[in-house]
């Protein structure tokens, strides 16, 4: 045997001596048994202040029906575990339950509270153009677009800007026939014929109406009457502050009575279109104040109104929208961009509110869970109504200043449910012994292999045996 054999086979005996001491110390056969009165737990054991707690029975750890007056094992194999006289104890729905456990599971309070309960809604909104500041510019008269002063999408424009001239023949002969009946009033003036006076003056109403309803302003028509001259081209002007968010006109295209050429917005203010859902439409009213905020200036709120709640929801979204007014100065506020829409509403003056995550729903029923003090606990049935900022109002099932469980409420609503089981299956069990006694009494023992016949009955050969 080589040196490197000698090595490994010195190694593997100090292995298997290792080995064969591990199975020695943790194999059952190595365990000592603890002095024990039955079943390996005292009748009475030390509770944690030093004083003895005296044992009600044993129990089952999974299957709570299971119970015996001493120690052992349960049908599942597994040890009994005690159950002591002065925890758990469940009379008229209270749970009580160890100062140690309740630290353990994270149990926290809260007082029942009486005030203002508010709601605030946060959506996002959409910045779009006052519908109220919106013009689209036509021409009342058929030409040619001579000249644009006003040529790409997105140009400022202030009230009373020239846009562009059109050439119309219609217009062109409508101001000589004014300034033809103007002549003929000062030529007609001085007749002793009412008729013919007069004649000249109502051509020059209806011609001046004429070229007002081709869209000549009243100040282009006293500028010819002074120039007395015939001008080809008509101006069009803006009518209002804004800028041009369309334009379908080119120089020298040949335009008609009724073609749109331009389409001018203002955004001195501009509107928010927010979508809230069905069950926030109780919380905004008309008239309510609304607040945003932009991504790129953190920090800073605007203030506006809401002036519209549309009387239709979104069939994809299933969102109602609301339009709220904003003031603009600086055109901060730019069409289609998107904002953080807040709403704030006061649902009540003065409610009984508690915590929403104190409530535990069913969805059929609402329960929250008391704390009586002294480790004990109450479930408690409580009718809602509305809910907001964390709060939600109890209508009834609670008073002002009692004490609920706030965390861990779920765990004590199992043990409670448990604990109410394992009751009704302990009144049900001395009835169900003795049906059981009176079934073993009424019927004559069975040997293996037997059926049990009906009293007076004759057992019927087999044709096979």
């Amino acid at each position: 045997m080589t040196a490197k054999e000698k090595k490994i086979a010195k190694w593997t005996f100090w292995a298997l001596a290792l080995l064969l001491a591990l199975w020695w110390l943790f194999s059952p056969a190595g365990e000592q048994k603890a002095p024990q009165g039955m079943g390996g737990v005292n009748a009475e054991a030390p509770a944690r202040g030093g004083t003895k707690r005296k044992i009600k029975y044993w129990v089952a750890p999974m299957d709570p029906s299971y119970r015996s007056n001493k120690p052992g094992k349960s049908p599942m194999g597994m040890d009994l575990v005690p159950v002591y006289e002065d925890e758990g104890s469940s009379s008229g729905g209270v749970v009580k339950i160890d100062p140690v456990t309740i630290q353990d599971i994270g149990v926290k309070t809260a007082r029942v509270t009486k005030g203002p309960l508010t709601a605030e809604i946060r959506t996002v909104g959409r910045v779009t153009y006052n519908e109220e500041k919106v013009e689209h510019i036509h021409t009342r008269v058929s030409g040619w677009v001579e000249r644009l002063f006003v040529d790409t999408t997105g140009q400022d424009v202030h009230k009373g800007q020239k846009l562009l001239t059109i050439y119309s023949p219609d217009l062109v002969e409508t101001q000589q026939e004014y300034l033809q009946a103007l002549r003929y009033e000062k030529e007609t003036a001085g007749s002793e014929f009412k008729d013919i006076s007069g004649g000249g003056k109502a051509l020059i109403d209806a011609t001046r109406t004429r070229l007002l309803l081709m869209g000549i302003r009243p100040g282009q028509i006293e500028a010819l009457e002074k120039r007395g001259k015939v001008r080809n081209a008509m101006v069009l002007y803006s009518p209002i502050d804004g800028i041009v968010i369309d334009k379908k006109v080119l120089a020298g295209m040949r335009v008609t009575p009724g073609k749109e050429l331009y389409e001018l917005a203002g955004l001195s203010d501009v509107w928010i279109i927010g979508s809230i859902y069905e069950y926030e439409l109780p919380f905004v009213k008309t008239g309510q104040e609304a607040q945003i905020s932009l991504s790129y200036e953190p920090g800073v709120v605007y203030k506006g109104r809401i002036s519209f709640i549309y009387p239709y929801l979104s069939a994809d979204t299933r969102t109602a929208q609301v339009r709220i007014d904003f003031p603009n100065p600086g055109l901060k506020l730019k069409p289609d961009m998107y904002v953080n829409v807040y709403i704030k509403s006061r649902l009540s003056k003065d409610v009984l509110q508690v915590p929403s995550d104190a409530v535990i729903r069913t969805g059929t029923r609402n329960y929250v869970i008391a704390a009586l003090g002294g480790g004990r606990f109450l479930p408690r049935e409580v009718e809602l109504g509305p809910a907001g900022q964390g709060m939600v109002e109890v209508r009834a099932g609670l008073s002002e200043g009692e004490t609920i469980v706030t965390s861990g409420q779920f765990l004590i609503d199992s043990e409670s449910n448990l604990r109410e089981a394992v009751t009704r299956m302990e009144e049900a069990a001395p009835a169900n012994g003795k049906a059981m006694k009176r079934m073993k009494m009424g019927a004559p023992d069975l040997k293996p292999g037997e059926n049990a016949k009906p009293a007076g009955e004759k057992e019927t050969p087999s044709a096979i045996r």
